[in-house]
């Protein structure tokens, strides 16, 4: 699917909208909603900068997205901050300090890959997290992880999990994190759920009280829970920047310049809202992306 400046009215961000006149990108992004709504507003944006624009959004998996990058099969994707950092700079250790993080990422991406990260990056952060029900967090007195950690202590029975297989066995993932702040978890406690079904149970409040899920995830508010704090800083920081290719950037500058403000009205609380139109009212990631744009003045 081939989308140009020409298939919507459109109203350039900068200049005369011939910023990016002549060029020609290939657009990547991941294959859920989130990966997709960005994708598809840089799609737009593009295009509304003059530029041909070839849309390969929706591609399956971080690594099938990251090596079309690699190879030229794309031009440019939006990626996180935590997934560059440990899955392909390969370190174990996150950086607390969102703005450490990136431009430590965003260096020796540069250095080591030859990938350039446009700054800045969104304010969003796509972490994992836990959930539990607004009433019930009120009830139980919990704020934070280190809440969580007492209540498994003081009342284990109210202490009960729900989350995802992988998550079960990941270093930065419920082993970590137990042992990081001391939350005492029997094998009774926890139960394995699908992502999906994780939302829908945590709000019940039968089968867990605490799920884990993603920051930016619409499921959250749409289901009336709230997210505790991670006040010792365990999981990684996930915030998005456009990734491409060093010379790609080199070549038109001005990238920079259109996608910087669009970035930075990317909030957490904004892409859940955005997320929730998706995965709740089961919007199309092309139209909420459109009106988007529209409604914050990138385009008409």
């Amino acid at each position: 699917m081939t989308a140009c400046g020409g298939d919507k009215d459109v109203k350039p961000v900068s200049g005369s909208g011939t910023a990016l006149k002549g060029a020609s990108f290939t657009v990547g992004s991941k294959d859920f909603s989130e990966q997709i709504i960005l994708g598809r507003m840089t799609v737009e944006l593009l295009g509304a900068n003059g530029a041909e624009v070839t849309d390969k959004t929706n591609i399956k998996g971080s690594a099938s997205t990251r090596k079309a990058l690699e190879s030229g099969d794309i031009s440019m994707y939006w990626e996180y901050t935590g997934t560059g950092w440990i899955t392909y700079l390969q370190n174990t250790k996150p950086i607390a300090d969102q703005r450490e993080q990136f431009v430590k990422v965003a260096a020796d991406d540069l250095a080591k890959n030859n990938i350039a990260w446009i700054d800045p990056p969104a304010p969003l952060n796509n972490t994992y997290a836990f959930a539990v029900r607004k009433d019930k967090a009120e009830k139980l007195g919990v704020k934070t992880l280190s809440d969580l950690a007492e209540l498994s202590r003081s009342k284990p029975n109210e202490a009960t999990f729900c989350i995802e297989s992988e998550f079960s066995t990941r270093d930065d993932g419920f082993p970590g994190l137990v042992k990081a702040y001391g939350i005492k978890a029997p094998g009774d406690n926890v139960k394995m759920l699908d992502t999906g079904l994780i939302y829908t149970e945590t709000a019940k409040g039968d089968t867990c009280n605490f799920g884990e899920v993603f920051a930016t995830d619409g499921r959250i508010p749409a289901n009336k829970l709230v997210v505790l704090e991670d006040d010792k800083h365990f999981f990684p920081v996930y915030q998005p920047a456009l990734t491409l290719k060093q010379e790609t950037l080199k070549k038109y500058p001005a990238l920079k310049k259109i996608f910087a403000p669009l970035a930075e009205k990317l909030t957490t609380t904004e892409m859940q809202k955005l997320n929730a139109l998706a995965d709740v009212e089961g919007e199309d990631p092309e139209d909420i992306a459109h009106d988007w744009l529209v409604d914050n003045g990138f385009v008409k």
